[in-house]
């Protein structure tokens, strides 16, 4: 096996194990859960910046960075955005904020 057939190989299966785990948690860890993805994306963030600014990198391999870039910081922005929104939700509100 080459090294794209691995690289293959364990996409596959990353996205098998990450699809199965996440349908089968409980809707009152989403918020853990949330924050979790959150840093996993941030870390693809760092990993395409690297890969996009690389000296000897293509067209094609700047042009997909730059795509993983945009799509993670958006993926990240939005997950907190989510997860604080999800958290008020649990606050208490004072008596005259209560309609």
């Amino acid at each position: 096996m080459n090294k794209y057939e691995v690289a293959l190989w364990v996409f596959m299966l990353a996205a098998f194990l990450g699809f199965e785990l996440i349908r089968r948690v409980s809707p009152l860890l989403h918020t853990p859960l949330m924050s979790l993805t959150n840093a996993i994306s941030a870390i693809a963030v760092v990993g395409a910046i690297l890969v996009t600014g690389a000296d000897d990198a293509s067209f094609l391999t700047r042009a997909l960075g730059f795509i993983a870039v945009v799509a993670s910081t958006v993926n990240v922005v939005s997950g907190y955005l989510i997860t604080d929104r999800m958290l008020k939700m649990f606050k208490k509100r004072a008596p005259e904020e209560k309609r």
